[in-house]
């Protein structure tokens, strides 16, 4: 089967074909180190890490993906003078807070997170090809401002499909030395009060990088000057990667060969953000919500999607969690899975351009089967779909059995319990052969009340942790 991918560039689903043979490259705009980041920040990583994940394991491919850190920006400037903290540190330290976020929601680390204050000489040479070529030219006032012209290059607007002469100002800059108000900023001059580490010398001024040249720049020096797939959220189709693919072709080089933006995460139709009051800060949200739960939050709907969230909306994922921990509790009693194979069902959701609903409904498919499997004592039956079952949500990130969700647990800890429970099941079981119901109802109780849920079955009683109250059906 052929993935096939939605190309926003295009506006039309084309079928995946890499630049080269067993490889795709992948670079994805990450996060601007202001602050710490909220679900709606970061549904980006964990929409592109099933992508990934689905490129390596429902086809094979080698995927080198790029997520690059936006350490030297206006906000960071402005938010750390604020709080009087020198802006590397503030910036340095909201980047640990992002990568422990996104650790927690068991998205994988890229292959390179590179930063842009790493590749100033990247972007210096990148602003001198663009100058040599005609497409920039240092301000006329002194400043040190270098812009992109953006009427030298015709198809600037094309990604967005968008007309030159129907686009605001580009407000990245003051307009002060510009040609055109439309033109944007590929350096910036240093300006009064801002620090001096904030500021590397050129041949146009002492500066800092624009925004989107932090990207062509970075993207060219990890995978080259053509790649793969480009992808981040739909809110920076215009102008970031409009910009980032007019400088790079300007330059003369190939770029993207697919874009793929996800949708917001919104609150009352209104796209989440800070200045809206209304972020949902993951390392705040995970101290009362499991993250795996987060996690299925953030992948079970289509990437292109809009997720709206409102009140309910975790319980719901953290129900469907529970129905996937309860088969593979009752199927894999040791919690080890033989692996799986992926059913060609799934595949072919994933296939059509990361249909995760499709895919989820197999999966629920899978688990009702199972269950019925084990309703009938037909256990091999079950273990069997319940390693389809892993390998199909280890692809979308949320298999219960993976290691990222149980690296809480401690061995000695995991036997005692062990221990504690089977001789409280003995004990119950010895008092049910003795007919001392009472006893063994209160054992049951007992471990009902310690989140402990006790199934009786043909081949004795069996126990999952529940991690709250049940009630004894």
């Amino acid at each position: 089967m052929t993935l096939q991918i939605f190309d926003t560039a295009t506006g039309t689903q084309r079928p995946f074909e890499p630049l080269r043979e067993g490889h795709v490259g992948i670079y994805i705009c990450g996060l601007t180190t202001q602050g710490a980041p909220h679900i709606g920040h970061v549904r980006f990583a964990v929409a592109f890490d099933i992508l990934r994940r689905w490129l390596t394991t429902g086809h094979g491919y080698d995927v080198t993906l790029v997520r690059n850190v936006t350490d030297i920006d206006d906000k960071i400037l402005a938010k750390s003078a604020e709080a009087d903290v020198p802006w590397n540190q503030w910036s340095y330290d909201f980047e640990r807070t992002t990568n422990d976020a996104l650790d927690l929601l068991g998205v994988l680390r890229p292959s390179y997170e590179p930063r842009a204050t790493g590749h100033v000489t990247d972007m210096v040479d990148l602003v001198r090809m663009l100058i040599d070529k005609g497409h920039a030219y240092p301000a006329e006032d002194g400043s040190g401002d270098v812009y992109f012209d953006v009427k030298s290059w015709p198809d600037y607007g094309r990604l967005t499909r968008q007309k030159l002469d129907d686009m605001e100002p580009a407000a990245d800059a003051d307009p002060r030395g510009k040609r055109d108000p439309r033109d944007f900023a590929l350096w910036k001059g240093t300006k009064a009060g801002e620090p001096a580490t904030a500021s590397w010398p050129t041949p146009w001024g002492d500066g800092r990088p624009g925004w989107h040249l932090e990207c062509s720049a970075m993207v060219r020096r990890w995978l080259g000057d053509t790649f793969d797939i480009h992808g981040g959220g739909i809110d920076l189709r215009f102008p970031h990667h409009e910009n980032e693919q007019a400088q790079s072709r300007a330059a003369g080089l190939g770029f993207a060969r697919y874009w793929m933006h996800n949708g917001w995460v919104t609150i009352a139709g209104e796209k989440m953000s800070k200045s809206l009051g209304n972020s949902l800060a993951v390392l705040e949200l995970t101290k009362t919500v499991r993250p795996l739960v987060l996690r299925y939050y953030l992948s079970a709907v289509h990437y292109r999607s809009t997720i709206e969230y409102q009140p309910g909306s975790l319980t719901e994922a953290a129900a469907a969690v529970d129905r996937i921990e309860g088969f593979l509790d009752r199927a894999l009693p040791n919690g080890v899975a033989e692996a799986g194979a992926i059913p060609a069902a799934f595949a072919e959701a994933m296939d059509d351009d990361l249909n995760v609903s499709g895919a989820l409904a197999v999966v629920f498919d899978l688990i009702r089967e199972g269950n019925i499997a084990l309703d009938d004592g037909d256990n091999d039956r079950a273990a069997e779909l319940a390693g389809q079952v892993v390998a199909m949500t280890e692809v979308l990130g949320v298999n219960p059995l993976a290691p990222q969700w149980n690296s809480g647990s401690d061995s000695a800890t995991s036997e005692a319990l062990d221990a504690l429970v089977e001789a409280l099941i003995d004990a119950r079981a010895r008092a049910r052969k003795e007919r001392d119901f009472a006893t063994a109802d209160q054992i049951r109780d007992q471990l009902t009340t310690a989140g402990i849920a006790v199934e009786d079955g043909p081949d004795g009683a069996r126990w999952t942790v529940t991690g709250k109250p049940t009630k004894d059906d």
